[in-house]
């Protein structure tokens, strides 16, 4: 999977680095001052390196813990985000990441111990107060998990904090750690979902639609609180027949009485990242469709993103209550 390895030298002796390192033994490995200089260099295409992505151990410096964006929040005052990773190993068409960053590579902070103590730092301003930490805005939080160990680590930190809450966004079906472990009420493993069609029309190497619902109710009957992710709703021919089936289908298997949350939101891209990925695929359908720009980001038409969510939201009512949905406008 990794053939190419660039290492930080300030980091190449740490015991993650070391570690990640003997796991792969044939992969070339380059060392590097800082990750900046081959993640954000110029004239990088990003399309080509996505065929074969580096991974890039690096120290992450400056601020580790940031605010959340509110429309993201499920149901904390307090919410922020961290991330122990830059891009994904799933290669979704509609994904912001492609026109963020420069680069495809992976790149993995491996100094978790910093992180930890940012979120204490955190917890520490506000005792008295709930906290959200979200971990999969800028990757996906545990589809390279046999790798970078991510649960193993911060499972115990959260344990240590009855305010803290953790929020693990996947589409991944990469769930072993987290069955061998003892179900934390405060960390929400929360699965983006979106009807069989789409999954293989844009969601490119992700696991199938059959395979996370499998995962879900895995976890489900373990214990583990499941958020449900219907971000982004995509327009198509006979959308509405599609997302109803989708929730027939989740709920069919799901247990909606023991859902921590569920939230949907439309496709919204800022309006730099769209022209980037356009760019990147001038003849993706998607692109073609019923979008605008407005207030700097693109994304559908205010009355077809309404009429899509309300559908949405009206269906979804049939199994969860209101207190569990959080529509992301």
């Amino acid at each position: 999977m990794i053939d190419t390895l660039y290492v930080e030298r300030g980091i190449r002796q740490h015991s993650r680095s070391q570690a990640i390192l003997q796991r792969f033994p044939a992969a070339r490995v380059i060392e590097i001052g800082h990750y900046g200089e081959l993640f954000n260099r110029h004239r990088q295409n990003f399309r080509l390196q996505k065929r074969r992505p580096a991974l890039i151990l690096a120290r992450k410096q400056g601020r580790l813990v940031l605010p959340a964006l509110t429309e993201y929040a499920i149901g904390g005052e307090h919410n922020h985000y961290f991330s122990h990773m830059l891009n994904c190993l799933y290669d979704c068409r509609y994904c912001f990441l492609q026109g963020m960053y420069r680069s495809a590579h992976y790149v993995l902070f491996v100094n978790f111990e910093d992180f930890a103590r940012a979120i204490e730092q955190t917890l520490a301003a506000e005792p008295d107060e709930n906290h959200y930490f979200f971990s999969g805005y800028d990757c996906d939080s545990l589809a390279l998990e046999p790798v970078t160990g991510f649960v193993d680590y911060f499972l115990p930190l959260f344990r240590q904090h009855p305010n803290a809450w953790l929020e693990l966004r996947s589409k991944s079906t990469q769930i072993r750690r987290l069955l061998e472990s003892e179900p934390l009420e405060r960390v929400v493993v929360a699965f983006s979902l979106s009807p069989e069609n789409i999954v293989q029309a844009l969601e490119h190497k992700t696991p199938s639609l059959d395979k996370r619902l499998a995962a879900i109710v895995k976890l489900q009957r373990q214990g583990w609180p499941i958020g449900l992710r219907f971000d982004p709703l995509i327009y198509h021919h006979d959308y509405q027949r599609h997302y109803q089936h989708l929730f027939q289908q989740v709920f069919n298997q799901v247990d909606p009485t023991r859902l921590h949350s569920v939230s949907l939101g439309n496709l919204r891209l800022p309006e730099d990242y769209f022209k980037q990925i356009l760019r990147l695929y001038p003849d993706e359908a998607l692109f073609a469709g019923p979008l605008c720009a407005h207030n700097g980001q693109v994304s559908y038409r205010r009355e077809l993103e309404q009429e899509m969510l309300d559908f949405c939201m009206d269906a979804l009512r049939q199994w969860v209550r209101e207190e569990q949905l959080f529509p992301c406008q």
